[in-house]
């Protein structure tokens, strides 16, 4: 980053769309996609520590959708053994940058010993107060809308709730992110143009990066050239510049 942007012009919430594992494994010659997997953890680990670095308050990153449990049922099993020892690698990292592990998306329908690895992981990072990071895992964005909108429902069936009294702060509170700021940057990789169902409320007024960059291959360099292009933009929500002046 230019050593002339000020710290407060850095986003407080960024998300990535961690995209292109597979294809950098073909790309390197690679029989199975797993091998792109296991890069693309060291990659999150390298962006994970640069973004604590750089003043990011939040890192939100789509881990596994729920749509990916229609892969191939070898890769899904072995994603799962990956994110087992990825997380005990890793503690001492996130301990070092004072990062805490987060998660949202449906934990239970992951393997057991993966809800206690992160369980246990979550347990002690949580005084860590640098950055937050967030894995998106079994997450859908449709469906935490849908739930969302079933609590609403609920507290309205009930009496605790008035149609009139619902605002976007009331639908928010129910978000699996209610505790945390909308996104100020998006980032996808590998080159594809679309959300692929990740926070769909969330980025409304996001500001959106696509790099060809595939996953495995975004370092720290490839991550300050999104954040620069982050702060040469201007962010109107709807108003005029000279509003904002």
């Amino acid at each position: 980053m230019k050593s002339s942007k000020i710290e407060a012009s850095i986003p407080q919430h960024v998300a990535i769309i961690m995209d292109g594992n597979g294809r950098w494994a073909k790309k390197q010659g690679f029989m199975t996609r797993l091998k792109g997997h296991e890069s693309g953890v060291s990659a999150l680990k390298n962006i994970a520590t640069a973004a604590a670095e750089a003043g990011v308050r939040y890192l939100t990153v789509y881990a596994f959708s729920t749509e990916n449990w229609n892969r191939p049922k070898a890769e899904v099993n072995g994603l799962m053994r990956l994110l087992v020892s990825s997380l005990e690698k890793e503690i001492a990292t996130l301990q070092e940058n004072k990062i805490q592990l987060n998660t949202i998306g449906h934990i239970e329908n992951l393997p057991k010993d993966c809800q206690k690895g992160l369980a246990d992981v979550i347990n002690k990072t949580k005084d860590n107060d640098r950055m937050m990071l967030t894995l998106a895992l079994s997450y859908s964005s449709k469906q935490e809308i849908i739930e969302a909108t079933q609590k609403v429902a609920e507290k309205i069936s009930s009496g605790e709730l008035n149609p009139e009294e619902i605002t976007e702060d009331t639908f928010r509170s129910h978000l699996y992110t209610s505790q945390i700021p909308d996104p100020d940057l998006l980032i996808r990789t590998s080159g594809e143009l679309r959300i692929s169902n990740f926070l769909l409320w969330q980025i409304a007024y996001s500001e959106l990066y696509f790099t060809e960059t595939l996953w495995p291959e975004f370092t720290k360099e490839e991550f300050d050239k999104a954040i620069d292009s982050y702060q040469n933009r201007e962010r109107r929500f709807g108003k005029t510049s000279d509003q904002l002046k």
